[in-house]
C-alpha cells in the first residue's frame, strides 16, 4: 500500500499530483484487462477499438516514465546518498515494465486480427500481469521516492516535468488527458487542480472537455463507464 494518496490533504503538492497521475495508469490498466476479457469471439471491431486505446495508454505511460528518467531523477540524484539506490531501482523497474508491455503488444496484435477466444484469454492474462507489475512499481515509487522528491526537487524542476508531459500530449488529446486525471479526484482536488490551469484551458474544459471525455469513456468502456 502507498503512504500517500491523491486524497491525502497532508501530502506535499508534488506527491498529490503524482498520485493523481498514477491513478490514471492504475485504473486504465485494470480496465483494459477487464474490457478485453469481455469481448465476444470474432468481434474484430471491438478488438480494434481496445487495441487503439492500449496504444494511447502505452504512449502516455512511456512519456510519463521518460519524463521521470530524463528530468526528475537527474534533478533528485545529486541530493541523495544511500537513498540513490531507491531512485535507480525506479529506472530499472521502468525497463522491466517495458518488457511486459512488449509482451502485451505482441498478443494484442495477434488478437486484433480475428478476435479469437484463446488469443483474448492469453492477452487478458498478460494485461493482468502488467497491471500487477505496474501497481507494485507505482506503490513503491509513491512510498519510497516521492517523499524524497518533495524534500529536494524545487518548483522550477517540478514544472519542467509537467511541461514536458504537456508538450508530448497531442493537442486533440489534451481534454481527454485532463478528464482522465480528474476522474477519480475529490471535489477539492479537482478545484485545486483546475485553478492551476490557464483560464482558457478551464473554460475549454467546462464548455467542451467534459463532454469530450464522457464520449471517449463511453466509447471505450461501454456500460462500464463511470463518468
Amino acid at each position: 500500500m502507498t503512504t500517500h494518496h491523491a486524497s491525502d490533504p497532508t501530502a506535499h503538492p508534488y506527491t498529490r499530483e503524482m498520485a493523481m497521475i498514477h491513478q490514471v495508469f492504475r485504473r486504465e490498466s485494470r480496465l483494459l484487462a477487464e474490457l478485453v476479457q469481455d469481448v465476444r469471439p470474432g468481434d474484430t471491431a471491438r478488438a480494434r477499438t481496445l487495441s487503439e486505446h492500449w496504444q494511447q495508454y502505452t504512449v502516455g505511460l512511456h512519456a510519463h516514465h521518460t519524463g521521470e528518467d530524463e528530468l526528475l531523477w537527474p534533478a533528485l540524484l545529486p541530493h541523495l546518498d544511500l537513498d540513490a539506490e531507491q531512485v535507480l531501482a525506479m529506472e530499472a523497474q521502468h525497463r522491466e515494465l517495458d518488457g511486459g508491455i512488449d509482451e502485451v503488444q505482441v498478443l494484442m496484435d495477434r488478437w486484433r486480427q480475428r478476435a479469437l477466444a484463446e488469443d483474448r484469454d492469453e492477452l487478458a492474462e498478460a494485461l493482468r500481469r502488467h497491471h500487477r507489475q505496474l501497481c507494485a512499481h507505482l506503490d513503491e515509487e509513491e512510498r519510497e521516492v516521492m517523499p524524497l522528491v518533495a524534500l529536494h526537487v524545487n518548483g522550477e524542476q517540478w514544472r519542467a516535468v509537467g511541461e514536458r508531459g504537456l508538450a508530448e500530449t497531442p493537442r486533440d488529446r489534451l481534454m481527454i488527458a485532463l478528464g482522465a486525471i480528474l476522474e477519480d479526484t475529490s471535489p477539492e482536488e479537482r478545484r485545486e487542480f483546475l485553478t492551476r490551469l490557464p483560464v482558457p484551458a478551464r473554460v475549454l474544459w467546462k464548455l467542451l472537455g467534459q463532454r469530450q471525455y464522457r464520449r471517449e469513456t463511453t466509447r471505450i468502456r461501454g456500460r462500464r463507464t463511470t463518468v
